[in-house]
């Protein structure tokens, strides 16, 4: 889900242009250290603020901000890492997408800076700040929003079938059987785009098998591909496939033109499984929808008999700043991680911005935003979240996920079948 690594921005979003600010250079080499971040509109002045009052403020050295579009960003920071050029602290996902450069060693642990201040620890959501944990050590601290995939659904459509939003797998199967005699499509999918049908396969392992599964294929543990969870989740997909879940047409449906959130508010489908980010996207391209009440959300349904939590949660469990260990400014860097991520000026400019931050107490500061119920709902639900997974594709080595997305894009078009899906990554 790499298209919206950006913050959740909700209407009334700060909005500010910003390119690159600061240097394209690293700080390796002492004095003013860097501090690289993905460009974002929205959230890249509040970063460069929080980042001029730390200046302000402190006496171990100054920090400064440069950012970079997505793409560029991830070949920038991987040739930068272990360079002269690479920066201070960098943003990044988490997981794997953290791992390859905690295992050359690229990475300071920063898991004796939060026993130094249990306070910074505690003042995390912990299913969030586990997202930069690695083999019990921390690696990253949360700079940014939450963005958990959520079952988004037309109010409308739904009572107009007689359909109540499905709580368990069983539900959701009688949902598309009925939604499909009434002829509107049960799920809005952008299948041009592998990674919005992986959403599907994650959630589903996740509650039948427990994160547990999904742990050991990301740490490479010999024959992961083969736990039977896996095999099990796959024919249950196929099944949802076969039943009509997805209609005939989603092969042709794309994500970045608003194909499929236009397909749910437009009354043609009833569900949109998808990134928090849906919530922005509806608000500006059909307000009218949300304006009326017809946009609703919930989690994903339970799987009876499954050994997976239904509180647990995949997606973008938020984005982190991590140290890198060659850095020659690391008590700069060290303090601004201690004491400028958590800030009440920070967290409120955050917010202001629409964003979801995961840091404990702001429930209050939430509901009273212009669109309260919808943060508060994705606070609590990453609040109450056992585990909180990043998505595959990021979770993954680069190599392993492009192969996963490919085989799965040819097993929702029925040129794949759950065996041979298995047998295909069991061989990666």
């Amino acid at each position: 889900m790499t298209t919206q690594a950006g913050a959740l921005v909700l209407a009334g979003a700060l909005v500010a242009a910003c390119g690159s600010s600061g240097p394209a250079g690293g700080g390796g080499e002492g004095g003013t250290g860097q501090v690289w971040a993905l460009e974002d509109a929205a959230l890249n002045p509040i970063e460069e603020a929080s980042i001029d009052r730390f200046n302000e403020g402190s006496d171990s050295g100054e920090l400064e901000l440069a950012t970079f579009g997505n793409d560029p960003y991830k070949q920038r920071l991987r040739v930068a890492l272990g360079s002269p050029n690479a920066p201070d602290l960098f943003f990044n996902w988490g997981g794997g997408n953290l791992k390859e450069y905690v295992d050359a060693g690229q990475v300071e642990d920063l898991t004796g800076l939060l026993d130094e201040n249990p306070e910074l620890r505690d003042a995390f959501l912990p299913s969030v700040l586990a997202g930069a944990e690695l083999d019990g050590k921390n690696y990253g601290l949360p700079m940014r929003g939450m963005q958990p995939v959520m079952l988004f659904y037309n109010q409308a459509v739904l009572e107009s079938a007689g359909v109540e939003v499905p709580q368990t797998w069983d539900e959701l199967l009688t949902a598309v059987d009925t939604l499909s005699a009434a002829g509107v499509t049960p799920v809005a999918l952008a299948g041009t785009q592998a990674w919005t049908e992986l959403m599907w396969i994650e959630y589903i392992l996740d509650r039948v098998g427990g994160p547990e599964v999904f742990q050991a294929i990301r740490d490479g543990e010999p024959g992961a591909w083969e736990d039977p969870a896996v095999l099990e989740s796959l024919e249950m997909l196929r099944e949802l496939i076969d039943r009509g879940a997805f209609g005939d047409d989603f092969a042709s449906v794309g994500y970045d033109v608003g194909g499929a959130s236009t397909i749910l508010a437009q009354g043609d489908a009833a569900f949109h499984l998808m990134g928090s980010w849906e919530y922005t996207n509806q608000l500006n391209d059909s307000p009218e929808f949300v304006e009326a009440g017809d946009l609703g959300w919930t989690t994903f349904p339970a799987i009876e008999g499954g050994a997976g939590d239904p509180s647990n949660l995949v997606g973008n469990v938020s984005n982190f700043y991590s140290l890198t260990s060659s850095s020659e400014n690391k008590e700069a860097a060290r303090e601004y991680l201690s004491t400028a991520l958590t800030d009440d000026q920070y967290i409120s400019d955050l917010i202001e911005a629409g964003d979801v931050p995961p840091v404990q107490g702001i429930r209050d500061q939430l509901a009273e935003t212009e669109n309260g119920d919808y943060a508060t709902f994705i606070y609590d639900a990453t609040a109450d979240a056992e585990n909180f997974q990043l998505s595959w594709d990021q979770d993954l080595p680069a190599d392993e996920a492009t192969e996963m997305l490919t085989q799965l894009e040819q097993f929702f078009l029925g040129n794949q079948t759950p065996q041979g899906f298995v047998e295909a990554m069991s061989g990666v």
